[in-house]
This record gives structure tokens, sequence and C-alpha cells, in this order.
């Protein structure tokens, strides 16, 4: 039985292109978790009708959808290394992202809208995020977004840290630092009043961007991206003769 690989160049090239621009993805959502944090305005009524709120909030937007784009080319890069752990971590990070989606959605579209003709339900809203007791029914969602702070950021950031750090394909320093800034907020936001607790999320940042650099500056060629494929069908064809 002879041994036929089927490869075509553009393909790979393909691959190539989604990879950087997943990491690209990656390093924009870091960036703007990271930038956003000194400037964001208070969680109040007052602030929700400010020019910087609707800045922030949409950057948190956008935040949101590339941070979703550029795990996937993380994840993706390193699945099989990465194994069930960094399955795991990438479903669990990915659920904060979509579930907080809609949550910034509302505060840069909806607030500003609902804050003058119905200022109880948006303070409501907000004791969500700046810890006062919520006077609004607002059902499950301040239960969603526990949620995803919980499940999805805590629990996902450090699941897909440690499983990062343990493939060792992208840098084992950037994925450390990605486990520790997933539990550094439950571990030190105790010591820090709101909102200075925001600069926890820096680290977070940091790992994002250096994690997205790595994908979009690395150097892969055909050989190497289709070694495995190869190799595997090599020994296939061994076993059959």
């Amino acid at each position: 039985m002879s041994l036929h690989v089927l490869y075509e160049q553009g393909d790979f090239v393909n691959t190539t292109v989604l990879f950087r621009w997943a990491g690209v993805a990656a390093m924009l959502a870091g960036i703007i978790f990271a930038a956003i944090q000194p400037f964001h305005p208070l969680d109040v009524l007052e602030s929700v009708t400010t020019t910087r709120w609707a800045i922030i909030q949409s950057l948190k937007v956008a935040m949101c959808i590339f941070g979703l784009f550029g795990l996937t080319g993380l994840y993706a890069r390193q699945a099989h290394a990465a194994g069930w752990l960094g399955l795991a971590g990438y479903l669990l990070l990915s659920l904060f992202y979509m579930l907080m989606l809609p949550f910034v959605f509302a505060e840069a579209f909806l607030l500003p809208l609902l804050a003058t003709q119905a200022p109880t339900f948006v303070e409501g809203f907000l004791g969500i995020f700046n810890g006062r007791p919520v006077q609004a029914n607002l059902g499950a969602v301040p239960l969603l977004y526990l949620l995803a702070g919980l499940a999805g950021y805590l629990l996902g950031g450090l699941l897909f840290g440690v499983a990062t750090l343990r493939a060792g394909i992208l840098p084992r320093w950037g994925a450390g630092l990605l486990a520790f800034a997933a539990v550094s907020p439950m571990l030190l936001s105790p010591l820090l009043p709101h909102p200075l607790d925001r600069l926890l999320a820096l680290p977070m940042g940091l790992a994002l961007v250096w994690l997205g650099y790595a994908l979009w500056a690395e150097r892969r060629t055909p050989d190497t991206e289709f070694i495995g494929v190869i190799r595997s069908a090599q020994f296939h064809q061994g076993g059959a003769e």
C-alpha cells in the first residue's frame, strides 16, 4: 500500500492567517481590558448618561467580541496538547465573554435611554456591579453575572492558564500570568475597595496581550504544521503492510 498525503498550500496559508488574526484579537481584548480600568466611570446613575460611560462601555462590547475570537485561536493552536483541561478552560472562559456581552451591551446602549425614565431599574442594574443592594426585580440576571465571574472568569481562566502552561506551546510565563490573573480578584479584592479593585484586571489584560502576541508572531512552516499528519499516515501504512 502506498502512502498518500494530501496537502494544499492554500489551506496552510489560510490557517496561518486565521491564527495571526486571532492573535491580534486576543491582544486587542487584553489592551482594552487593561486600558479602560483606570478611566472606568463609577457605576452610579449619574455616570450612565456621560460621554465617558458611552465610550468605555462600547469598548467593553468590542472587548468581548475580540476576546471570543482570540480565545478560540489560542485554544485551537494547542487543542491537542491542552487536552480536556484546555477544552474545559476554553469553554468556561468563553462563557465569561458570552455572558458579559449582553451585560455590557445593555450598559452601553440601553441604560442611558432608561436613566431618566426608569432610574430605579437602572440603579438596581448597577447594583450588580457596585455591590449595593439591588432594589429592582431583575430575576436571574444577578445570578448570571455571578456565574460569569466565578465559573467563567475565575475557574475558566485558571483551567485555561494551567492547561496552556502544561501544553508548552505558547509562552509559559504568559500562561502562568493568566492563571494568576483569574484567581487574584477573589484573593485580593477584599483588600481593595471598589473601584480600586478594578486594577486587579490589569494582569489578565497583560496575559492576553502576551499570549496573543505569541500567536501572532509565531512563524510556522508547512513541514512543522503537518508533520503529525505525515507521521500518523506513515505509521498506519507500516501497520497495514
